[in-house]
């Protein structure tokens, strides 16, 4: 499969592993892709500000839910525990980014979650449907967006329209 992945789609891969190596996550899922698509130049980038969303405020969500590492602020304080005061207490015990930081270093590969390989596998998909030879970072994205992924649902979150994001996308040229 990634034999038909162009440069850039090979590079968000790539970067997704950067992205989740930097976090201290132990697997890659659909967010850190997410986050590598966005954060250079490329189609996902461009259909987002054609359907005019604020591309700086949902890169800023996504590197905050990659950097807390999947901690749900909302479940802790539903049980009394205020994870932005377990941050700050651990950052001046420990020094600055200890919670993020503690016990979450990987050098070596990075497995892909359950999620991260639907979304692959149904980019390769959406290759094919639109009959483009290469799989390139556009179909990367259209496949988060297929999946029932927590890079779509960051996406939801942050009040992007899913349905415009996707005829953006696909509007786009085919992948070289």
């Amino acid at each position: 499969m990634f034999e038909r992945f162009t440069k850039e789609a090979r590079a968000a891969v790539v970067g997704a592993q950067d992205v989740a190596r930097e976090a201290g996550a132990r697997s890659i899922d659909t967010r850190h892709l997410l986050v590598a698509l966005l954060e250079r130049p490329g189609p996902a980038l461009h259909a987002l500000r054609a359907i005019e969303v604020d591309v700086e405020a949902v890169l800023a969500q996504a590197r905050a839910d990659v950097r807390a590492g999947g901690i749900d602020a909302d479940a802790l304080a539903g049980i009394g525990i205020d994870l932005d005061a377990v941050r700050r207490q651990a950052d001046a015990v420990f020094g600055p980014d200890a919670l993020e930081r503690a016990g979450r270093k990987s050098a070596g590969h990075i497995p892909f979650t359950t999620d991260a390989k639907k979304a692959l596998e149904l980019a390769l998909r959406e290759a094919i449907r639109l009959k483009h030879k290469r799989l390139g970072g556009s179909h990367l994205m259209l496949g988060i967006l297929r999946a029932k992924s927590p890079g779509r649902a960051l996406l939801e979150h942050t009040g992007v329209d899913t349905d415009a994001f996707r005829t953006a996308l696909e509007e786009q040229p085919k992948a070289a």
